[in-house]
């Protein structure tokens, strides 16, 4: 069984004491690939040190997130296309909205996301999407931008039936991550009424671990803990589910 790791922040310094231990340990649960979303200038060398130690299986995207935008956020865009520029990522993101923690620079992140937009369709890239608490505003960003390059993922999908309907009609695939094992999650719904098509698999280490390890330290190797949840919500083989979303991870970053 091979799984793709969608998204995981795993150069966070919450890894720098087992690093190569982590990547042993999605080694022997199947992680064949670890796609590594960008937060912002900070987080680039320790991104693209990974890419080089584990050619090949960290694989870097360039981004800004919308929790690093603030009034200066031109500063950061700059250095994200300089990147994109003089050289090949598979993705533009970590990137989106985000009105949960601070809704100061809403208006500013709607313009970072348009901005990268651009540069993605430009590209032929697909994005990642960073929507918490703002779900439906991303939708409609996303659907004024739409075109027939333009394409993602909305990372971390929490939202309904209908959200995710919607997101699929505009072209995009649902990430889905820890949040599917918890108690009150409330994706069941979802994983029952989307086919495995329109999903792919995620962790979004270091955060959000599934269940039962839910309040530590999340890592690519408790991407099987997601893949058994969805085949037991779908009543499938966890093969059906790695195969499915592994095809759709490796279609949407070509």
């Amino acid at each position: 069984m091979q799984l793709v790791e969608t998204h995981a922040h795993i150069y966070s310094d919450k890894f720098k004491d087992d690093v190569d231990e982590m990547i042993q340990r999605s080694r022997e649960q199947g992680v064949e690939k670890i796609y590594m979303p960008n937060i912002d200038s900070e987080s680039i060398d320790a991104m693209l040190e990974l890419e080089y130690r584990y050619p090949g299986y960290c694989i870097p995207m360039m981004g800004l997130h919308p929790c690093s935008v603030d009034k200066n956020f031109e500063k950061e865009l700059y250095i994200v296309e300089d990147w994109l520029n003089k050289r090949e990522f598979v993705a533009v993101g970590e990137m989106g909205t985000d009105l949960y923690w601070d809704k100061s620079f809403y208006e500013q992140q709607k313009e970072a996301f348009k901005i990268q937009s651009k540069w993605a369709i430009q590209q032929d890239r697909p994005i990642v999407i960073h929507c918490r608490e703002s779900i439906d505003e991303t939708i409609a960003l996303v659907d004024d931008l739409k075109t027939e390059k333009f394409r993602g993922i909305f990372h971390c999908f929490s939202g309904t039936v209908e959200q995710a309907n919607q997101i699929i009609e505009l072209g995009f695939l649902l990430g889905i991550g820890g949040v599917a094992t918890f108690k009150n999650g409330g994706l069941e719904p979802v994983l029952k009424s989307i086919p495995l098509d329109h999903l792919v698999l995620e962790t979004d280490s270091p955060y959000l671990a599934p269940v039962p390890n839910r309040g530590k330290r999340n890592e690519p190797a408790y991407l099987n803990l997601v893949a058994e949840k969805i085949a037991a919500i779908k009543n499938i083989t966890k093969n059906e589910v790695a195969k499915a979303t592994t095809e759709n991870a490796y279609r949407i970053f070509n």
